[in-house]
Parts: structure tokens; C-alpha cells; sequence
């Protein structure tokens, strides 16, 4: 008898990792080179400063990032994609390229019928 719950294959995990609007983004952006938070809020337009900190703490939870804090006054922290989220970066970088041909499929089909 196998658990409905169990993920066998990791892909479920995997999807939770990047599940969000922006965590992708968040790793994209964080993959070029560490931010401070202010940095990630203006290199993604609409997010609001709750979800990126939701986010954030979220990827940081599953090891996708580091957060250091420098104990300063102002506060000065800043994010770092960790080997973990680097290689979760290759993996969505697959994913992307996937999706990319999948949606030039699909308007070759459409535009043929």
C-alpha cells in the first residue's frame, strides 16, 4: 500500500520549491549575483514588501538562499543563491526551455487548423 501523499519521483517537491509568482524570478535574479532587499523589490516590479518577504523566507527555508544580516545600523542584509538553488535554477532553466517549444507547438497547431 503506497501513501497518496508520498512523492516518489521529487517532482512535487520540486514544484513546491518554485511554486509562487516570483520565486523563480527571485532565483534568477539572485543567481547573477547576491541583492540587498530593496535591490529585489525594484527588480520585481509589483510585488509588495509582505510577499517578498514571504518569499524570501520561504526560499530560504528550503535552502535556495542564504540571507546574511551585517548587524549595522542602517540594517544592511543581503540575499545569495545558495548550490542548492543554483541547481534548482538548471532544473527551471530545462523547464523554461520546455515550455518555450510546447507553446511554439501549440501555435503551430493552431495556426494549421
Amino acid at each position: 500500500m503506497t501513501d497518496e501523499n508520498s512523492d516518489d519521483c521529487g517532482f512535487a517537491a520540486a514544484l513546491q520549491a518554485i511554486g509562487g509568482k516570483w520565486k523563480t524570478s527571485l532565483l534568477w535574479a539572485l543567481h547573477l549575483r547576491s541583492h540587498r532587499f530593496a535591490e529585489l523589490r525594484r527588480l520585481s516590479r509589483g510585488i509588495s514588501e509582505k510577499v517578498l518577504t514571504q518569499q524570501l523566507r520561504q526560499m530560504e527555508a528550503d535552502g535556495l538562499i542564504s540571507r546574511h544580516d551585517y548587524g549595522e545600523v542602517p540594517p544592511r542584509v543581503e540575499y545569495t543563491v545558495t548550490p542548492l538553488g543554483l541547481s534548482l535554477n538548471d532544473a527551471v532553466t530545462a523547464m523554461s526551455k520546455w515550455g518555450k517549444q510546447h507553446e511554439a507547438w501549440k501555435a503551430r497547431r493552431q495556426y494549421a487548423a
